[in-house]
């Protein structure tokens, strides 16, 4: 580091004629101030020249009447959850918002979703999502907007990612005559394990988009730091159901009966070996049995018993594989016990879901963008998880990105785990969501202008 001489400089004032004479301490001061604002992140707007359009909206999402309507539409949403397909009510509450705020929208596109736009209606073209089904799960949190619907629950935050989008809508819509392209607003159904992405790709709805973002709150973060990674991030899925067929009887003469229960059993412990002893180490798979079902009485053998489950992986070839050898052993298992079975991997209601791969650009585009939201201490490189993500239909079409926004306040009780019934959002995390859809967005539209023409009144035909 180059220390200023310790007798007075002598600098001249650009606009006017007197010379200034700055001393050491002058410089020191000078040169502390210059450091500080260089090494803070950025709390203001960062603008375009040729639009002022701002690219950082953190403050505006923490505005108290941004805040509040984020909070009020997750509570309204929570209190009434519904499975996936059959998010009617909540389509209707999105809808009436999308009117509200003047956004002009597609619906019904895979049944409930909706598709939104803001901007001009021209290329380029860049989509937020949002998921919108809760879970076949009691709540047990006991709290003032506790779930209504017995058996459904929002355990995953899909009520908390609606109105993270909504936020970030009633945010873009305020600076829509300064957007330059269009952002797709993605209100998806269907996600766990129903597989509406594909049915959102499949419709066509996002023909033009050339980048997606989704994100998906996390209590493996502190509030105000986000995850991700380039590359493999989520595995892909698959559920499978097997029926193993025996005998049934009185539980005093077995010798009578072929014993369902045991061949499951059997049936059970083998599916571990699979990824125990056929599969490398270093390629991680997982074979979980989640789902048993078999006799109603103590002295009963059952005629049949059904298990379920999952199987997932980090390539196409090591997920082929699982899937080939679970109805091998399945089949052949139950044969030792002189049992029949089938199998089948409800692929028409379940999809299988390919795994999750961040584009590299995208992660760059991410980094950027967040550390400039957060600070770039923030931003944190994950390890990929076996969890899985429908995410992954729109990026096998288009470069997507996926990312985990934190909400675990240090000072505040431990949050539990997607998918539990004690599971709790901080709506605290609200604003981050919100300010980060919007930024990613509106920022990838400063990055690539419009450079395909669109066909004429083809964005007005789909509304």
């Amino acid at each position: 580091m180059i220390i200023p001489c310790l007798s007075s400089t002598v600098v001249h004032c650009s606009s006017c004629s007197h010379p200034l004479t700055m001393n050491f301490f002058n410089w020191l001061s000078l040169f502390i101030v210059f450091h500080v604002f260089a090494a803070t992140p950025c709390i203001f707007s960062l603008t375009d020249s040729s639009t002022q359009l701002p690219v950082n909206f953190l403050d505006a999402a923490k505005k108290p009447e941004v805040f509040h309507y984020m909070v009020r539409i997750r509570r309204k949403i929570h209190e009434n959850p519904e499975l996936g397909y059959e998010e009617f009510e909540t389509s209707k509450l999105i809808r009436a918002e999308l009117d509200q705020l003047g956004i002009p929208y597609k619906h019904p596109v895979a049944i409930t979703g909706i598709i939104g736009f803001i901007g001009t209606g021209r290329s380029p073209f860049v989509a937020i999502r949002a998921d919108m089904d809760a879970l076949p799960m009691q709540e047990m949190v006991e709290w003032e907007h506790k779930s209504k619907v017995p058996g459904k629950m929002h355990a995953c935050g899909h009520d908390a990612h609606v109105a993270m989008l909504l936020g970030a809508a009633k945010i873009l819509k305020h600076h829509e005559k300064e957007i330059q392209g269009t952002v797709v607003l993605v209100f998806q159904p269907a996600e766990e394990g129903g597989g509406g992405a594909k049915r959102i790709v499949e419709a066509g709805t996002l023909e033009n988009v050339t980048a997606i973002f989704g994100l998906h709150v996390s209590r493996d973060f502190p509030l105000g730091e986000v995850g991700s990674r380039s590359g493999p991030m989520l595995a892909g899925n698959g559920f499978f159901e097997a029926i193993i067929r025996g005998k049934g009887g009185h539980a005093a003469i077995p010798q009578q009966s072929i014993d369902p229960i045991l061949a499951t059993s059997n049936v059970i412990i083998s599916l571990q070996n699979l990824v125990s002893r056929e599969a490398d180490p270093l390629d991680s798979q997982v074979v979980t049995v989640g789902k048993f079902q078999g006799g109603s009485a103590f002295n009963i053998i059952p005629d049949s018993v059904t298990i379920g489950g999952t199987f997932r992986a980090f390539s196409k070839e090591s997920f082929q594989q699982l899937r080939h050898r679970i109805e091998q052993v399945v089949i052949a298992q139950a044969a030792v016990q002189r049992c029949n079975a089938t199998v089948n991997f409800l692929q028409e209601q379940n999809p299988f879901f390919p795994v999750t791969i961040n584009d590299g650009d995208l992660h760059e585009h991410f980094r950027s963008v967040a550390g400039n939201l957060l600070g770039v201490n923030k931003v944190n490189n994950m390890q990929p998880l076996m969890g899985a993500e429908d995410f992954s239909f729109y990026q096998e079409v288009i470069p997507g990105y996926f990312f985990m926004v934190g909400m675990q306040n240090a000072s505040h009780e431990k949050l539990e785990q997607v998918h539990s019934p004690y599971f709790k959002v901080n709506e605290d995390v609200l604003p981050y969501g919100a300010a980060l859809h919007a930024s990613l967005a509106v920022s990838y539209l400063l990055k690539h202008p419009q450079d395909i023409a669109p066909a004429e009144g083809k964005y007005h035909d789909e509304l």
